[in-house]
């Protein structure tokens, strides 16, 4: 029975551990040397040389290990953000809008889960509850177009 102590144990990084890999060993180079054929030995034998490849091999060695490191980078942000729940839906806390009113200052509207509103001053050095706002002082007009 293998050692389970040398495997990671959790979902990301067994998932970074298998994307890089996959990225990180170049299976057309491992091809490339046990096919290709040194040209001084096949000229000296009088044998023709055999072609490297072509350019849509080379493209395609590159672009999908690529396409593997920026799929498993997505899928890790997926569950770290399901995991610790940075973003969405049912966040504690979100940002509805963003005022600045001076260089290093700014007005944020927060809106907690149980839909409660604040208007928080932001300095360079503190923070400050300006209102606790009701949610029709927030909601969007749909029939105004704007400007």
């Amino acid at each position: 029975m293998a050692d389970m102590t040398l495997f990671p144990r959790h979902p990301i990084a067994t998932a970074t551990a298998s994307l890089l890999a996959l990225g990180c060993f170049p299976a057309r180079a491992a091809m490339q040397a046990a096919t290709s054929v040194d040209p001084d030995l096949a000229a000296a034998a009088g044998t023709p040389a055999v072609a490297s490849g072509s350019f849509m091999w080379d493209l395609i060695a590159v672009v999908v290990p690529l396409l593997l490191v920026i799929a498993g980078l997505f899928a890790i942000l997926f569950f770290a953000r399901r995991r610790y729940k940075l973003t969405g839906r049912d966040a504690a806390l979100s940002i509805v809008q963003v005022l600045p009113v001076g260089p290093r200052e700014r007005v944020v509207v927060l809106k907690t889960r149980a839909d409660r509103v604040f208007a928080i001053g932001v300095g360079a050095q503190s923070l400050n509850l300006i209102a606790e706002l009701d949610a029709a002082d927030i909601a969007v007009d749909a029939g105004d177009p704007g400007i």
